[in-house]
């Protein structure tokens, strides 16, 4: 296995973003949904904080457990791109790149949004 320094940083950049696409963004909630269970309070100053909880049965729990981690997350989302990206990649290479200016382009916005 010979990965370049190139393709190493497009694979980090694709696994950063589709992390942080599964952990975080509102577009895939509906894959974390059935894995937790919402619980609302009212915080001392009167706002309402929402926590995700992982839900109590054992696979549930687990797939729960492992959502509400981006390190735990991230690992397999790496494995799994690495993997494609060895063993597909006429399949994985377009989709790792479309991630890969994803993640890049959202740690740039992040970046200016720090200096606006």
């Amino acid at each position: 296995m010979n990965i370049d320094f190139l393709s190493f940083t497009i694979l980090a950049l694709a696994s950063f973003r589709l992390t942080r696409l599964i952990v975080f963004d509102k577009i895939t909630e509906f894959l974390r949904d059935p894995f937790f269970d919402e619980i609302e309070e009212e915080n001392e100053v009167g706002t309402i904080e929402v926590y995700y909880l992982p839900k109590a049965t054992p696979i549930k729990k687990f797939i729960g457990e492992l959502l509400s981690c981006y390190w735990c997350t991230g690992v397999w989302v790496s494995t799994a791109l690495v993997v494609g990206y060895l063993l597909i990649p006429v399949v994985f290479v377009p989709i790792i790149l479309i991630f890969a200016v994803a993640g890049l382009a959202a740690i740039l916005e992040s970046i200016v949004q720090l200096w606006i």
